[in-house]
């Protein structure tokens, strides 16, 4: 697995993966599948648009601001 955090990519409007600074992701689409930290346990989650335009994190308490939100993707 992958692992990081995430960050706003204002090059193409999306959340990507960073590790460090260095992009590992540079953009996830909708229905994308990631893990993420939530409460010390890592919960499969998938990113979505609600129809305010925000970005949140299927089955998680994550919306709009997902800035330095813990994640890992697969190999």
């Amino acid at each position: 697995m992958r692992e990081g955090r995430l960050g706003y990519n204002c090059e193409n409007g999306r959340y990507g993966l960073l590790s460090m600074d260095l992009w590992i992701d540079t953009g996830f689409h909708c229905g994308e599948c990631m893990e993420v930290l939530v409460d010390d346990q890592w919960v499969r989650t998938r990113m979505e648009m609600n129809p305010a335009m925000e970005w949140y994190l299927v089955g998680t308490p994550y919306c709009g601001d997902l800035e330095y939100v813990r994640a890992r993707i697969p190999e």
